[in-house]
């Protein structure tokens, strides 16, 4: 997506003395265009300023392994090629560099022009999400001139989920925001879409059946994503009820709610906060309800999840813990303990259930999700992504649900179908709640008494998460660098490294 950016620092046409130019990247311009000039090594290299996701300055990221990366949602780019990982899938534009007579300058604009590859002949992949339309994209950035169909239950152009529960739920962001990319620009990149659902993947004949259409396959990538769980309660299905995970989701929701609507959120997930935030924002009358003692314990421990409440509290969002909804009416929620809460919104954020139900008849393993190795791979010829891949990670087998995860899964299974080495990326998600962003590098299911570093109630912090002694996952407020240091440190498994980071 991108954002405009005043032109700042010098003119790199004319260019700067060599010394100008430190360990630190330096911010400049050529040709009416933000330039980032970075050392890399022994060369000086010259690539966008601005991220390509969202407009980031990279000047605030960090430059590890010959690469950029982004300070707000963690996307990296090849200082070389200017080539993405997740969750941006748009490359950075690139310059020529001059060193000359003690002096930088940058020459022209350098289009990295991929070279033809070989690869499968079609390629069909199964889901419009994050990892799906990030396989098709890499796909095409990479050289592959085969054919590439991307089957689509969407109900909309392909979408940027995590916006759905925060700035457009807000009211505070254009919908266009909403678009990880329109139909139109996919078909630009000669990619197809077919509109309906895959019913059937025929691995003997390799086609994928969707309606009336056989689609054949030379390579097939499994990404149909999750649904959103609706509590099996008396009410659920009434109109004011409503789970969150479409774009027609968040019209509905954002059309019902106006200042002062009684606004029941079920679930103090991720998604349910976020919900409750971006509503609260709209002026809602808003009240979180479920089981737990404190929100985000399980994921985050005791600590956060009180800092967390604390936030939301602060906004006016109240809180039922320890309670679970029994019915829904048209006019209220009624709890296990006979309390009536007033409602005409309803949201249930109460978890997502993997689509597996497609990949378990084809005969793909499962487990909790699609069985895949290291390269994604569930089957000969079909790999898996997103939302349902059980991948390897630190020892195991794991399955994550998170935007940037899905994009980079879908951008190895890419570079996995032309043959082209892959490594899983370190996970990453992160999470809005009114003004405070909490960034979470890792993944541990496990772990003992969270360390607390700094003081969550100023908003500077970090907290380590340890399993079976080592650290497997760190989450900052504020201390943005540090999280993208400690990502780095994880892809390297420096646990010495990670010592001293946290420390």
């Amino acid at each position: 997506m991108g954002s405009h950016t005043e032109l700042s620092g010098p003119d790199l046409k004319t260019g700067i003395a060599e010394s100008e130019l430190g360990a630190e990247p330096l911010v400049g311009h050529a040709d009416g265009e933000a330039v980032l000039l970075v050392r890399d090594g022994q060369r000086v290299r010259a690539v966008g300023a601005n991220c390509t996701h969202y407009g980031a300055p990279l000047a605030d990221g960090i430059i590890a392994g010959g690469e950029v990366r982004c300070p707000w949602h963690h996307a990296c780019f090849d200082l070389a090629t200017g080539r993405p990982q997740g969750p941006a899938i748009t490359p950075l534009p690139c310059w020529d560099v001059v060193l000359e007579n003690g002096r930088i300058r940058v020459g022209a604009r350098r289009e990295v022009a991929p070279q033809p590859v070989q690869g499968p002949q079609h390629v069909v992949i199964i889901g419009a999400g994050a990892a799906g339309v990030a396989c098709a994209e890499t796909l095409r950035l990479e050289g592959h001139r085969g054919s590439i169909t991307i089957v689509s239950a969407e109900a909309s152009d392909p979408v940027d989920r995590p916006n759905l529960s925060k700035d457009i739920l807000a009211g505070s962001a254009p919908e266009d925001w909403a678009f990880l990319r329109t139909k139109d620009a996919i078909g630009a990149n000669d990619i197809a879409v077919v509109e309906g659902t895959a019913t059937k993947i025929d691995m003997v004949g390799r086609r994928v059946l969707v309606g009336e259409r056989a689609l054949p396959w030379d390579a097939l990538l499994v990404a149909t994503g999750a649904e959103p769980v609706r509590l099996p309660i008396d009410g659920a299905q009434l109109p004011h009820v409503h789970t969150l995970r479409t774009l027609a989701d968040t019209r509905a929701i954002a059309r019902a709610t106006a200042k002062g609507t009684p606004v029941v959120i079920i679930g103090a997930s991720f998604i349910g906060l976020e919900a409750a935030a971006s509503l609260r924002s709209r002026g809602a009358d808003v009240v979180v309800v479920a089981p737990e003692s404190m929100p985000l314990a399980r994921v985050l421990g005791d600590e956060v999840g009180a800092f967390i409440r604390t936030v939301h509290e602060e906004k006016g969002v109240r809180f039922c813990l320890g309670r679970k909804p029994t019915s829904i009416t048209s006019d209220y929620v009624v709890l296990d303990d006979g309390t009536k809460l007033p409602a005409a919104v309803v949201v249930m954020g109460v978890g997502v259930r993997p689509r597996i139900e497609l990949a378990s008849d084809a005969g793909l393993q499962i487990d909790r999700g699609v069985v895949v190795d290291g390269e994604l791979r569930a089957a000969p010829g079909v790999w898996a992504a997103g939302d349902i891949a059980r991948y390897p990670w630190a020892g195991g087998l794991v399955r994550s649900e998170h935007w940037q995860v899905a994009v980079r899964h879908g951008q190895n299974v890419a570079r996995a179908m032309l043959g082209q080495q892959t490594s899983q990326a370190v996970p990453f998600f992160w999470t809005q709640h009114h003004d405070v962003t909490l960034a979470y590098v890792g993944h541990t299911e496990r772990f003992g008494t969270p360390e607390v570093r700094g003081e969550l109630s100023a908003r500077n912090a970090h907290v380590v998460y340890r399993e079976d002694g080592m650290i497997r996952a760190v989450m900052t407020v504020g201390r943005d660098r540090l999280a993208l240091e400690v990502e780095a440190a994880m892809e390297r498994r420096a646990q010495d490294e990670l010592e001293a980071l946290v420390r």
